[in-house]
């Protein structure tokens, strides 16, 4: 089963200075926090805020692709959790066919800002999803994620990339 999920802020880890995405389910408390490359992190804040750029980025070219070939995104999913890597696809669709396309999560959640298409993980993911090891030693993840649960508007400002 999915769920659907929107992104509800980009901000700094404040333990390991890593970009997270916080992504948090429409109908209830569900959270996912998916840690990103400064760059890809980027990407999605560029979206975000609405950041117009001189030449195209790279998922704006890749929207611009999928337009040109009358080809519309359906939706994203988080689909898999394997040793602490997420693991996305795009759904796509072409004169009645349906695409699948493997992507990182990133790249999937910086496309689908730019054609409006929803975001959805799957329940499986949501339930074995845990912090990183890498995410530091001084921080439970109990605890991280009931700091990332109980984020307001403002602490998302506080954290912005």
């Amino acid at each position: 089963m999915e769920v659907e999920m929107k992104i509800r802020g980009l901000m700094m880890d404040p333990v390991t200075n890593m970009p997270i995405v916080i992504l948090k389910d429409v109908s209830g408390a569900a959270v996912l926090p998916i840690w990103v490359g400064i760059y890809e992190a980027n990407a999605i804040a560029l979206e975000i805020e609405k950041v117009a750029t001189p030449r195209p980025m790279t998922h704006d070219l890749i929207k611009n692709v999928l337009l040109g070939l009358e080809t519309r995104v359906r939706r994203v999913v988080v689909n898999d959790l394997r040793d602490d890597t997420f693991y996305a696809i795009i759904w796509l669709e072409r004169d009645g066919q349906v695409i699948s396309i493997d992507s990182r999560p990133s790249d999937a959640l910086a496309l689908a800002l730019r054609v409006d298409c929803p975001i959805f993980v799957e329940d499986e993911v949501l339930k074995s999803s845990k912090v990183s090891g890498a995410a530091s030693d001084k921080v439970s993840s109990d605890e991280l994620r009931k700091w990332l649960e109980n984020l307001n508007d403002d602490d998302i400002g506080r954290y912005k990339m």
